[in-house]
This record gives structure tokens, C-alpha cells and sequence, in this order.
């Protein structure tokens, strides 16, 4: 099935060179994630092999957690961070974007890739089902600078129940966010590395989730399919309104900070300050994207713009 993608700006709202990333009550049969018990989502049954396991594991530098609890998924949040970039390289090599599992697990796991939001948060919920964690999709809509919600199905993330049903907000695809996950039901201020989060209930039935008192995105607290995000990705994927088709990011998590290469600016932040450099010629972008993010490519990216004639596949 073809389908159509947008991009929620890449992480960061407050800088375009470096990346960041929605409304109904729930019904129709589906499980609640306001109950007290949340399910996942009918139909979403893929169940990855003990070696896809092992090998994703593998690729964010974790063991296999004794528990699925909430140290655990801690632990394998900040991992994956720090080893899966948030990207949109793809879109500019003229790859197809697959929301399957499997043709995820492959890209992540086989080809050391990362992606945006619908990709890397597929994949991490893939890994977190193969563990014991109960997970379902939540869509979500990026809040613009001018406070108003983006398209419907404008990013994915995910809800996360523990063995000890807790329920956590995790979300490894928005880019510069938080590092841990978020305790769903606390309503009060969560610190965190990334900043102070707070999960607001909105008029609607909607959970606004903010940032150092910055709304990010306002979520649905109804579980979805991953075929439900073929939409939002074909528009990020081809509208020229869409932050994705005009500009290349790929950013990572770092013990010091992030580094983000976009386009051919590097961009290294620390806890001391922020440094910029234009990689000079085809060789030294090759090997920032193999040194840096460990993503080897036969060719560089080219931004291409809005509209590309191939689209994204479920």
C-alpha cells in the first residue's frame, strides 16, 4: 500500500539547523490508555525473533534487562538515543520509507540507520514488545511557533506499561527532548536533563506535553495502528510546508551534549558552549556521517524539496 507523508521541524523548534519534532478521546473499541490498564492497540502483533532482540540490544550497546520495569526502559531510552540518530537522510537519498516492523527492525538493526519520529519510535516499541513491555502508538500534533497544532498524526509516541504497571511517555524520535522517559500519570513537573516536563490534560480529553514550560506537541490519548501514520509521514515526507523535503538533519544524543550534522554544518553542543563548522568537500561529510552517527553511504544526500514521485509504503 502507497501512502502519503510531513515532518515535524526537526527537534530543536527554537533552532531550524538542528532537530525537534495530535485530537480525540478515546472510543471505538479500543483500549483506554486513561484506564488504569492500557493495552495495545488490536492488530499491532508483530513479534520480533529472540534474535532481532539480541541484535538490536546489540546495536544500542544494552543487555538484556532482568525486568521490564521502569529502570529498565530508563536505561534503554538514553541508550538508544546515544547510539539510533534521529534523521531524515532518506527522504534525500530517494529511499522508500517503510512503516513495517520488520522493514524498520532492518534499517535500524541491519543497515545502522536511525529516522524520524514514525521509524525509530516503531522500532524502539518493536524492541521494547520483545522484552515484556506493553506499548501503544499515540499520535500526536507538533505545537508551531505561533502555539497553534500541527496536521493530525504529526509525530508518534509511545505509551509504555511496566511489569509493575507503571506507565511511562517515551518518545527517542523528536530529537532534542527529554532523555529519560516521562511518568504519564504525574501531572506535575518532571526534571530531567533535557529540560523540566510537564503533561498538561487539555479541555479536549488531549495531553499536552511541555518543555520547560514550551508546549511540544499535544498527544491523543487513543491508541493507533501504525498504518494510521501513513498520512502524517507521506506529508513530511513530500509537502513543501513540511521542514523535512527543504532541509537534511541527522542528530544524536552525546554524553556532552548533541551533535548534529545538517546538510554540510556540523554543529557540536556541549555543556560548555555550542561550535559550528562547514564540512568541506564530499569525503569529510562521508566520513562525519560514518565517524559520528556510524551510517556509511555510498551516496550524500541531496535536499530535493517538496513532492517526490516515490512515496511511503505500509
Amino acid at each position: 500500500m502507497t501512502t502519503r507523508p510531513t515532518a515535524p521541524e526537526p527537534s530543536e523548534p527554537s533552532d531550524p539547523s538542528e532537530p525537534s519534532e495530535s485530537s480525540a478521546s478515546s472510543g471505538h473499541g479500543y483500549p483506554d490508555p486513561s484506564a488504569p490498564s492500557a493495552a495495545p492497540v488490536p492488530g499491532e502483533d508483530f513479534v520480533p525473533t529472540p534474535e532481532d532482540v539480541r541484535a538490536y540490544l546489540r546495536r544500542i550497546g544494552a543487555e538484556r534487562p532482568e525486568r521490564a520495569d521502569a529502570d529498565a526502559l530508563r536505561d534503554l531510552h538514553l541508550r538508544h538515543l546515544r547510539t539510533v540518530p534521529f534523521e531524515n537522510l532518506s527522504i534525500h537519498l530517494g529511499e522508500d520509507i517503510v512503516l513495517e516492523e520488520k522493514a524498520l527492525l532492518d534499517k535500524v538493526i541491519g543497515a545502522h540507520r536511525g529516522g524520524f519520529c514514525y521509524e525509530v519510535n516503531t522500532a524502539f516499541a518493536v524492541l521494547l514488545r520483545g522484552l515484556g513491555y506493553r506499548v501503544s502508538l499515540l499520535q500526536a500534533r507538533v505545537i508551531g511557533p505561533e502555539g497553534r497544532p500541527g496536521i493530525p498524526y504529526d509525530h508518534m509516541a509511545l505509551l509504555v506499561e511496566t511489569a509493575d504497571g507503571e506507565r511511562l511517555l517515551a518518545d527517542v524520535g523528536f530529537g532534542d527532548h527529554s532523555h529519560f522517559p516521562v511518568r504519564y500519570d504525574d501531572r506535575e513537573d518532571q526534571a530531567d536533563p533535557g529540560g523540566v516536563f510537564r503533561l498538561v490534560d487539555t479541555p479536549e480529553g488531549d495531553v499536552d506535553v511541555l518543555r520547560d514550560g514550551k508546549p511540544q506537541y499535544r498527544m491523543e490519548v487513543r491508541p493507533r495502528r501504525l498504518a494510521d501514520f501513513t498520512a502524517g509521514a507521506w506529508y513530511h515526507r513530500t509537502s513543501p510546508d513540511s521542514h523535512f523535503p527543504r532541509s537534511l538533519v541527522c542528530s544524536l544524543l552525546t554524553e556532552e551534549g548533541r551533535i548534529t550534522l545538517s546538510d554540510r554544518k556540523l554543529i557540536t553542543r556541549t555543556g560548555t558552549g555550542r561550535d559550528e563548522r562547514v564540512l568541506v568537500g564530499d569525503d569529510e561529510v562521508r566520513g562525519a556521517y560514518r565517524d559520528l552517527f556510524g551510517i556509511e553511504l555510498d551516496a550524500l544526500p541531496v535536499v530535493r524539496g517538496g513532492m517526490s514521485s516515490r512515496g511511503v509504503k505500509s
